[in-house]
């Protein structure tokens, strides 16, 4: 058991470093999420069956998790590199286990949760900040596990910022390339005054990340 903590703690700290080092690359000035990590050894179309487990949540608005892991859901199955299905903190099947969504796992517990949901990785996350005024705001930290060997497979860790301007810019980009091509200028700008056009967005920029570049 001291082994497998050891294992898991060291994948925590690969982590840290990574995000507190920025090392991604360089980045342009519209530029999305800069701390994250994708094992460059792990392709994860190969990944398989992956369980997205209803996010925490560190703010004072509860009802933000399901509609972010709603959008994570809806942006991650629209890449196509793995299977994906969404368990909520209320499932029998996952209360069962016994396991908070952002402590970390022994090979024991991730072996469990692989027989028991039939699944090849675990994705799962905190919702660290969240304000819906005077702008929206959100954070998230995510990290998606291989069930079978406890591997790192990829994290992030950012906090969006409506009043950003170059958040503004790529939030712009976005519903200009990708939702509403020949929408009207006020309903592009939704974006970052509604919550759920801003999650929309964000998952998206979290999406692209789970690919090499």
């Amino acid at each position: 058991m001291m082994v497998n903590k050891m294992k898991i703690f060291k994948y925590s700290l690969v982590l840290l470093l990574l995000l507190l080092s920025g090392c991604t690359g360089s980045k342009s000035k519209k530029s999305g999420p800069a701390y994250f990590y994708l094992n460059q050894n792990r392709n994860l179309s190969s990944v398989g069956r992956t369980i997205l487990v209803e996010l925490s949540n560190d703010s004072a608005y509860p009802k933000v998790s399901s509609d972010v892991t709603d959008a994570l859901y809806e942006a991650i199955q629209k890449k196509q590199l793995f299977g994906i299905n969404v368990v909520r903190k209320n499932d029998p099947a996952w209360r069962n286990l016994q396991l908070d969504n952002f402590t970390g796992y022994s090979l024991d517990q991730l072996s469990a949760i692989h027989k028991t949901l039939k699944a090849e990785a675990v994705l799962r996350g905190t919702i660290t900040r969240y304000e819906p005024y005077p702008h929206l705001i959100l954070g998230l930290r995510l990290e998606l596990l291989d069930l079978k060997d406890g591997q790192l497979l990829w994290a992030l860790e950012q906090i969006w910022d409506a009043d950003d301007k170059n958040t503004q810019d790529r939030v712009k980009d976005f519903y200009d390339k990708t939702i509403i091509p020949f929408g009207d200028g006020l309903e592009k700008g939704l974006g970052v005054v509604s919550s759920l056009k801003f999650f929309k967005f964000i998952a998206y920029e979290t999406a692209e990340t789970l690919q090499h570049k």
